[in-house]
């Protein structure tokens, strides 16, 4: 069995784009198993490979590991992107939890009824624009350093370029009143690993379309 982490989800973000780049950022290659049916996810309830019965599930260290922030707090701190003290991860956990907030939202968009997509638009837009961003553009001016956390490289960076660009992708203009979140987003873009997963052709995945929503949904409905 090959040493590399092995991540087993259907072939699109979710809630496994986020450990996907925490990998890719360590500069850790992995393999993906797609779940491509309703069978493939069965298939990996019976043999009892999901603790609570669904994916992400990724293999990693001799352990099959479930739940989505067990396996971002694991993968943070086996390749030191978790702080250098308990107040730095306490830090960090307070950012990451934020923008794991505004990331459902963003993630749920594309299953919204149409009549309710621009609704729900609105909705994202308000809360990036009044209460997520703002916070990260004060950190960034407070902390005058060019990560969010210290001043070393650390997964809430990681999270929260992942979550700014999604952002951009339902509203390209969104970022327009953050200038320090516009070089963060340039900044961190531009560290070798991160640059390597925005280049075409990584294991980064595209966003969701429209016609793979019924898909997606045969495969956990």
């Amino acid at each position: 069995m090959s040493g590399k982490p092995k991540l087993y989800y259907f072939n699109g973000r979710g809630r496994m784009e986020s450990i996907r780049w925490l990998l890719a950022a360590a500069g850790v290659e992995f393999e993906e198993c797609f779940l491509e049916t309703k069978d493939d996810l069965t298939k990996l309830q019976k043999d009892g490979s999901l603790m609570f019965q669904q994916v992400p599930m990724v293999e990693i260290d001799g352990m099959k590991m479930v739940q989505t922030r067990a396996i971002a707090n694991y993968i943070a701190t086996k390749y030191n992107l978790y702080g250098k003290d308990l107040k730095e991860r306490a830090l960090i956990d307070m950012y990451v939890e934020a923008i794991i907030d505004l990331n459902e939202l963003l993630m749920i968009h594309i299953f919204q009824p149409a009549d309710k997509k621009e609704q729900h638009l609105a909705t994202i837009v308000d809360k990036a624009t009044n209460r997520y961003f703002p916070v990260y553009e004060k950190v960034l001016k407070d902390h005058g350093q060019g990560f969010l956390v210290g001043n070393q490289f650390s997964r809430a960076d990681v999270q929260l370029l992942e979550t700014l660009l999604m952002a951009e992708e339902c509203k390209p203009d969104i970022l327009a009143k953050f200038p320090l979140l516009q070089s963060f987003k340039a900044r961190i873009s531009n560290i070798p690993t991160i640059k390597k997963f925005l280049q075409p052709g990584s294991q980064r995945k595209p966003p969701l379309q429209e016609k793979d929503v019924p898909k997606v949904m045969k495969i956990f409905h």
